[in-house]
């Protein structure tokens, strides 16, 4: 049985006045024990939707936002915006996120970029082998495809 199907069984428990309530409050209807996935991801989808909003931003190394960028700065800038706190370098946010592998991921995981042991690279993952990121002096932020294969991924929990 779907949650909108039980949703009149619980209309009928919660009484008149409360759906009443609901309905003019313009509020949604939430059912304990019953998540949607969408509301699982809406934080890195969140971080991925501001990070995109950044196209353009002006790369600055040390800057966190909200008008210019380092890639650490970025990634945690879009994160806090999404309600979720990361630490301020990209080595620090990778040991702060749970490891996971190219095949598990999706929209809104971090992408870090390695030589060796040395994280020196962040981006959000878009989806279809692109990142959100902010690259380097003289660039700006932007979608581009990953260009190596010298990369972990991470997600935020």
């Amino acid at each position: 049985m779907s949650a909108l199907n039980r949703v009149p069984s619980l209309m009928t428990r919660a009484g008149t006045a409360s759906a009443l309530t609901l309905a003019v409050a313009g509020g949604s209807l939430v059912i304990p024990g019953v998540a949607t996935e969408a509301a699982a991801i809406a934080p890195s989808t969140k971080a991925l939707q501001i990070a995109a909003s950044k196209k353009g931003s002006l790369y600055k190394y040390g800057a966190a936002g909200p008008k210019r960028f380092d890639c650490s700065g970025l990634t945690q800038y879009s994160f806090k915006k999404a309600g979720k706190s990361l630490p301020r370098t990209a080595a620090a946010q990778y040991n702060k996120t749970k490891h996971i592998s190219a095949k598990s991921r999706r929209g809104g995981d971090l992408v870090f970029f390695h030589s060796g042991s040395n994280v020196y690279h962040v981006g959000i993952y878009a989806g279809k082998g692109k990142i959100w990121h902010s690259p380097k002096t003289g660039e700006v932020v932007k979608l581009q495809k990953i260009w190596t294969k010298s990369v972990w991924y991470g997600r935020v929990s």
